[in-house]
C-alpha cells in the first residue's frame, strides 16, 4: 500500500502542467525522490488536489477524510512546499496542487543536502525517454532593463521594470540550480539569493518560511546585481508573472538545454533579438568572453560576428557594448507568440497539451 501511494502520486504529478511532466524513471528513482519528500499519508492526499483552488472540506470529501484532519495535513504539506495555499482576506484558506518542477522542487531549496541532490541526479539521469509535448514554453526571456532603448517598441509585460512595478508583494529565495551546483562543488560566483517572486506566490513563500519578504528597492538591487553577474532574466511565460529567475549558463538546467540546441532562438519565448553593426564594433570582446550565455558571438578579425540563430534576446550584450554596435530589435509578428494573461491560463494550456499523451 505504501509504495502504491507513491506510484499514484507520480502518475498524478505527471499530468500536472509541465511540458515534460514528471516522467517515470527506468530505475524507480522518481519513487525514491517522492518518498524522501512526502509521507505516505501526504502522498495519498496530494493525489486529490487539482489546479483548482479549493477549501479543505472539498478535498476531504474526495479523499474520504475528516475535514479537520484534512485541513491540518494540508497546512503541514503547504509549509513543506509540497502544495500551494492562499489566504483570501474574506474567506478560508484555499489549496492547490503544485507540479514537481516549477513548484515542489524549487520549494525544497532550503532543504537541499548531498543526499537530496544525489536523489535528484539519480532521477534526472534515468528519466524514461518519450516524445516531448508540443506546447508553449513555461518560461520566457526578457531583456535586462538597460538594453531597451527609448525608440524600441516594447509592451509592459516585456519590460522588467514594468513587471516589478505591477506588484507590491515580493519575496526572494536562493536559486535551486546554483545551490545544487554549490553543494556538488561545481557552482559559480553569481549571487545565490536571486529567484524573485511576486504577488500571492511571494506571500505564500514568505508565510511558509521558504522565501524572504523584500521591498521593491531590494528587488531592483537584486536585478542590478544579476545584470552585473551576466545573469539572464527569465520570468513566467504570462503577462501577469509569479517569478523572475536570474539564470546563469553554468548552473541552470533550462539554459543548458538551450545551449545544447543548434538554434536556441527557435525554441525560446522572447520578443527581441540582437542586431550588430560590425563597422561600429571596437573589438572589446566583452560580449564574446563575458556576457553571452548562448555562444552567439565569435571573434572575426578586429570585430565580432553574431549568429542570430543562437540569440535569445536577453540584452546582456547590448547593455555593456561601449560603441553601440549592438542593439535589440523586435522580432516580426510571425515570430512572436503572445503569452497568456496569467499563470492559471498558462497551466491549463500546458495541461491540455499533456492530455494527448494519455
Amino acid at each position: 500500500m505504501r509504495e502504491e501511494s507513491y506510484r499514484k502520486l507520480a502518475k498524478h504529478l505527471d499530468k500536472l502542467p509541465l511540458p515534460d511532466g514528471f516522467a517515470p524513471s527506468d530505475t524507480g528513482a522518481e519513487l525514491r525522490l517522492l518518498q524522501r519528500l512526502f509521507t505516505p499519508n501526504e502522498a495519498e492526499l496530494a493525489t486529490h488536489l487539482t489546479l483548482e483552488r479549493e477549501e479543505a472540506h472539498v478535498i476531504a470529501g474526495r479523499a474520504g477524510l475528516l475535514p479537520s484532519e484534512t485541513e491540518q495535513r494540508l497546512n503541514e504539506m503547504s509549509k513543506k512546499g509540497l502544495i500551494f495555499s492562499t489566504q483570501p482576506e474574506d474567506g478560508p484558506i484555499l489549496y492547490q496542487a503544485l507540479p514537481f518542477f516549477d513548484g515542489i522542487y524549487e520549494n525544497q531549496v532550503n532543504n537541499f543536502d548531498a543526499e537530496l541532490v544525489q536523489d535528484l541526479a539519480d532521477y534526472w539521469n534515468t528519466i524514461e525517454e518519450r516524445p516531448h509535448v508540443q506546447t508553449i514554453p513555461q518560461m520566457r526571456t526578457i531583456p535586462v532593463g538597460k538594453s531597451i532603448k527609448p525608440h524600441l517598441e516594447s509592451l509592459p509585460y516585456e519590460q522588467v521594470d514594468e513587471l516589478v512595478k505591477a506588484y507590491d508583494q515580493y519575496a526572494v529565495t536562493p536559486c535551486p540550480c546554483r545551490r545544487k551546483a554549490n553543494i556538488k562543488g561545481i557552482g559559480c560566483d553569481a549571487p545565490e539569493e536571486s529567484c524573485l517572486f511576486f504577488g500571492e506566490y511571494a506571500d505564500y513563500l514568505a508565510r511558509m518560511g521558504i522565501g524572504r519578504s523584500i521591498d521593491r528597492s531590494e528587488v531592483l538591487d537584486i536585478l542590478s546585481k544579476a545584470n552585473a553577474a551576466n545573469l539572464i532574466l527569465r520570468p513566467s511565460n504570462s503577462k501577469d508573472i509569479e517569478v523572475i529567475c536570474c539564470c546563469c549558463g553554468c548552473c541552470c538546467g533550462v539554459l543548458a538545454v538551450l545551449q545544447n540546441h543548434p538554434k536556441p532562438s527557435e525554441i525560446v519565448a522572447s520578443a527581441f533579438i540582437a542586431e550588430l553593426e560590425p563597422a561600429v564594433c571596437q573589438g572589446c570582446w566583452v560580449c564574446v568572453e563575458e556576457r553571452c550565455q548562448m555562444q552567439a558571438f565569435a571573434k572575426d578579425g578586429d570585430h565580432v560576428a553574431l549568429n542570430t540563430d543562437r540569440c535569445i534576446g536577453c540584452g546582456l550584450c547590448v547593455s555593456t557594448c561601449p560603441s553601440g554596435a549592438l542593439t535589440l530589435v523586435r522580432k516580426s509578428d510571425s515570430e512572436l507568440t503572445q503569452p497568456p494573461n496569467n499563470m492559471d491560463t498558462l497551466r491549463r494550456i500546458i495541461t491540455q497539451a499533456q492530455a494527448e499523451r494519455y
